[in-house]
């Protein structure tokens, strides 16, 4: 471990020393806690935004493939009937 000296402004320093004797710790402890927490939740979120963008680029990429083989028919076409039953127009 290495130690860090930091400049803080005193009511700063007076905030940490009540906050880390309400933790039961020390203010080094707590402030190590708090930038190893920092470290792993940057470390999260940036494996979710690569998976992410890796995830988006070949959702693209296939999802423009698969439009190219979609095959069209005549029978998905909406007959009249459909259509005046979605316009609410009975016999």
């Amino acid at each position: 471990m290495k130690n860090v000296t930091i400049t803080v402004e005193d009511s700063v320093l007076d905030w940490a020393r009540i906050e880390a004797a309400r933790r039961g710790s020390s203010v080094s402890r707590m402030l190590g806690d708090f930038m190893a927490e920092m470290m792993q939740r940057e470390d999260a979120y940036e494996r979710a935004y690569l998976a992410w963008r890796t995830d988006e680029r070949s959702w693209k990429q296939s999802a423009a493939e698969s439009s190219k083989n979609i095959a069209r028919s005549p029978i998905s076409k909406r007959t009249t009937a459909q259509k005046s039953i979605e316009s609410g127009v009975t016999e």
